[in-house]
């Protein structure tokens, strides 16, 4: 289940605030300019199906996204038990950066925690099956989809070389990892 778990940066342990209502989600997080929505509609495909499948199954919707945000390109991510390098990607990912653009994620299948600083305070998104997010370019961010990862997604990119990050060097990240408390 989608959630959303607020904390002062300085104070991983304790919670601020914590939600499974999409609706507070959403609320909660337009302000700071993040985009959660949940997509409703289509008959979800079968985990195994074929980027194409996948991307098909979704058009309508990615359309509709695109044209609002002008965006150039989709794609579909999977990582799993079986990703080659899994932990090492999944270490690159848990490394605090920014984007020149704004990162824009569809979960398909599976789930995984964008967790975004900002001012003096880490917000933890929890996202699962059907959920958008999108985080705006130049916020400091993580992902974790946890050692064991089995993610469907869809990424959507503005920019043609697609995910780029510019890393903070901080180790806030390993105060905060979604998985491994």
């Amino acid at each position: 289940m989608s959630a959303l778990t607020i904390y002062q940066d300085t104070v991983p342990e304790t919670p601020v605030l914590h939600t499974q209502d999409p609706v507070e989600m959403a609320n909660l997080l337009r302000p700071l300019g993040v985009r959660f929505e949940r997509w409703q509609g289509p008959e979800i495909p079968p985990r195994s199906a074929d980027a194409e499948t996948v991307l098909a199954t979704y058009r309508p919707f990615l359309d509709k996204l695109m044209g609002e945000t002008g965006a150039g390109s989709a794609d579909v991510m999977r990582v799993g038990p079986d990703t080659p390098n899994g932990a090492a990607l999944r270490a690159k990912f848990l490394s605090e950066h920014t984007h020149s653009e704004d990162e824009v994620r569809f979960f398909v299948h599976g789930s995984g925690h964008f967790i975004l600083h900002l001012a003096d305070k880490i917000y933890d998104v929890e996202c699962t099956q059907t959920d958008l997010i999108s985080v705006p370019e130049g916020t400091k961010h993580w992902f974790d989809a946890g050692p064991e990862p089995d993610v469907v997604a869809l990424r959507i990119f503005t920019h043609k070389e697609g995910w780029v990050a510019d890393y903070t060097g901080t180790d806030l990240a390993n105060r905060f990892m979604a998985y491994d408390q």
